[in-house]
């Protein structure tokens, strides 16, 4: 299915037509300065304004000496201001690139001096270098030779070519632009990945669901109650995580939606902010303790879960890798949450970011009853992209036969309701070809938003491009 050109604006959160479309947002500074007195007058008797005297005669205003305003310092924050010479997701092969890139200090362009270096690599295996001086916006043209992405990488030095830094962070941008992204190759998936998931689903049905806790806890949200919650699974730890829902909510009278969350260990937040009309429940990904003390963590951290998902060993068979256990729960967590008696029964959201998003996909696709997906740069998709030339950054699971068993993009195309993908241009630890396989092979209305030089922590003011399309057919 190919998506429809947009024509005029979007109408409603899923619109029927596709739109591609820059956003500029600009982070606006307002410097207040008061005046005295004198020169409140001095600026009167310069603009020819003139006073009444007590005789009720006019007179000139008296001019005094003018205090003068003093120039804010500098703060000496330098960044990158990245753009290209039309929207950045819609270039074709062979057709000119262009990426202009500005130093700017203190949100205006740098003086002249500093020194710009640049790197564009890219799916299509290109590699392309160049330097620049500061004091003018530096273009950069380049061309894709197939589908896929093109990644810029910039940084800047002192004359001296010293890294320039803010504090102690380099100066540094990653941005991007997407050759026919739609047209991505995507490497074949097990032969029997329905046949070993129908297992892992039995596994979690031999182990009968019981909510083994649910224990009041304190919430922001006014309207609202909160509790602590686990749920018998199968793996030796439980479903873990908070259930929040408005005050007296009756039967079959809310959607749901259960939230994911990126790779770490850490407490999870209650997310009670999101549950003033509906169910939220928010899942940790390992079955722990919801609320502890810090040290609680940290152990975990050091210890049990210290890099957790990258053993090697692990990852050589599918019911051994750290994900196993972690899916496990998340297909309980699904099937707890249908089992509430507020829930109406038809409307059921999946969302998260990064290995949230990853875990968000993976419960679209294998729960029939999800409705909605949201997956905001979502991890551990085209695992075995690298092999056929797709660019990934230096934090990443080395891919594994097993592990296909887990790519995002396999369960996302046995998935057929909405869907809504956030991928950053810049984001090489979950990088966009990812998510435009995702969008491509969605069945259902769908949308995905692009953001120009935005790294896995995003970039709130990057420029935004965004595709939609109606449902297949």
């Amino acid at each position: 299915m190919r998506p429809k050109p947009a024509a005029g604006g979007t109408r409603g959160p899923w619109p029927k037509k596709r739109q591609l479309f820059g956003e500029h947002r600009r982070n606006l500074m307002s410097i207040h300065s008061m005046l005295s007195a004198a020169a409140l007058a001095c600026f009167l008797l310069m603009a020819g304004c003139t006073s009444v005297n007590e005789a009720g005669k006019t007179a000139p205003a008296k001019a005094e000496k003018a205090e003068k305003a003093e120039k804010p310092a500098k703060k000496g924050i330098f960044s990158f201001r990245v753009k290209t010479d039309k929207p950045a997701v819609s270039y074709k092969i062979g057709e000119p690139v262009v990426f202009t890139v500005e130093l700017c200090e203190d949100g205006e362009p740098a003086e002249a001096g500093k020194l710009i270096s640049w790197e564009r690599r890219g799916d299509d295996g290109v590699v392309e270098k160049g330097e620049a001086k500061s004091g003018a916006p530096v273009k950069v043209v380049t061309k894709g030779t197939k589908p896929g992405f093109i990644r810029l990488s910039v940084k800047a030095a002192d004359a001296d070519g010293s890294a320039l830094k803010n504090g102690s962070r380099a100066v540094t941008v990653t941005s991007g632009a997407a050759v026919e992204p739609g047209r991505l190759p995507v490497a074949p998936e097990p032969k029997d990945f329905d046949a070993f998931w129908e297992r892992q689903k039995e596994r979690v049905r031999a182990v009968p669901m019981k909510e083994l806790e649910r224990v009041p806890v304190d919430c922001r949200a006014k309207g609202v109650v909160c509790y602590d919650v686990k749920v018998s699974a199968p793996g030796g730890k439980p479903m873990s995580g908070y259930l929040c829902m408005p005050e007296n909510a009756k039967p079959k009278s809310l959607p749901v939606t259960v939230v994911y969350f990126g790779y770490g260990v850490y407490p999870i937040g209650k997310n009670d902010g999101m549950a003033k009309d509906r169910i939220v429940l928010s899942v940790n990904a390992h079955g722990f303790l919801n609320g502890q003390p810090k040290e609680y963590y940290s152990e975990l951290s050091k210890g049990e879960l210290k890099g957790y998902a990258f053993d090697r060993k692990e990852n050589e068979d599918p019911e051994t890798t750290y994900f196993n256990g972690m899916m496990l729960r998340l297909i309980r967590s699904l099937e707890y949450a249908k089992s509430l008696p507020e829930w109406d029964g038809k409307n059921l959201t999946v969302q998260g970011h990064s290995q949230g998003g990853m875990q968000a996909g993976i419960a679209a696709g294998l729960d029939g009853d999800v409705t909605e997906a949201v997956l905001n740069q979502p991890w551990m998709c085209d695992i075995g992209g690298a092999a056929m030339g797709h660019l990934r950054g230096t934090w990443h699971i080395r891919p594994t036969e097993a592990l296909k068993y887990y790519d995002t993009i396999y369960h996302m195309r046995r998935y057929d309701g909405k869907v809504k993908l956030m991928a950053g241009l810049g984001d090489y630890v979950c990088p966009p070809s990812g998510m435009a396989v995702i969008y491509e092979e969605a069945k259902g209305p769908k949308e995905i938003v692009y953001t120009q030089s935005a790294g896995h922590n995003g970039n709130p003011s990057g420029e935004k491009f965004t595709l939609t399309a109606e449902a297949a057919e």
